[in-house]
């Protein structure tokens, strides 16, 4: 093959290696942003459903708040665990992924730069945790804030059921954009799972409450 050839067939394989990268970069920062909007829609169902279960046996704003406040520790951190853990894992096996593909490799010009390349794109474990516990209590406290300007207990109980309406027809809207799926499919799949959490948590509480266990 002609000089010529070879020039113009490296170019071609160096811009397809760029949009490839291109194209994976945005994919992770699309996965990113998912995993974002569904730890945050986590955070508001969750903490939102223990505080309507305590709302539900007791009427004051205290209880409702600590209630409230214990759910979004207690969630970010076993959040951040997992996601610590879960990519961790993942990291020991791209890891050793890439020390085989080093092996079959070896000999080859331009290996140390590869595997440079590679390392720089790995997942963080670290970065991830914080990621997975900062995106929960970003939605915990939407309830927590809602609650805790309000005296009356039943008043308490609509404007958070109202807040969390809101903000998860927002999560369904957003987690929609990214998934590139129906808008409104989406959003009534989010927003009744938030209600059904609500409602079955109150509904239990009750019962338990007015059996006087």
């Amino acid at each position: 093959m002609a000089p010529g050839g070879n020039e113009t067939k490296s170019t071609l394989d160096v811009e397809s290696s760029g949009e490839e990268m291109i194209s994976t970069d945005y994919s992770q920062r699309a996965n990113w942003l998912r995993a974002a909007v569904l730890g945050a829609n986590d955070g508001l169902v969750s903490t939102a459903s223990l505080m309507m279960g305590v709302g539900a046996i007791k009427t004051d704003t205290k209880a409702m708040i600590i209630s409230g406040l214990a759910g979004l520790v207690a969630g970010a951190c076993s959040m951040a665990i997992g996601e610590f853990v879960s990519v961790y894992s993942q990291l020991d096996i791209e890891v050793a992924q890439m020390k085989r593909e080093k092996e079959i490799k070896a000999g080859t010009t331009g290996g140390d730069d590869a595997e440079g390349a590679e390392t720089v794109h790995l997942p963080s474990p670290t970065q991830a945790a914080a990621a997975s516990a900062l995106a929960f209590s970003v939605g915990a406290i939407v309830p927590l804030l809602t609650a805790a300007f309000i005296r009356d207990h039943k008043l308490r109980l609509g404007m958070v059921a109202v807040a969390v309406t809101a903000a998860l027809l927002v999560f369904g809207w957003v987690g929609a954009k990214l998934g590139k799926a129906p808008l409104k499919r989406s959003c009534a799949r989010v927003l009744i799972g938030g209600w059904l959490a609500m409602l079955v948590t109150f509904g239990v509480m009750k019962v338990f409450g007015s059996t006087g266990l």
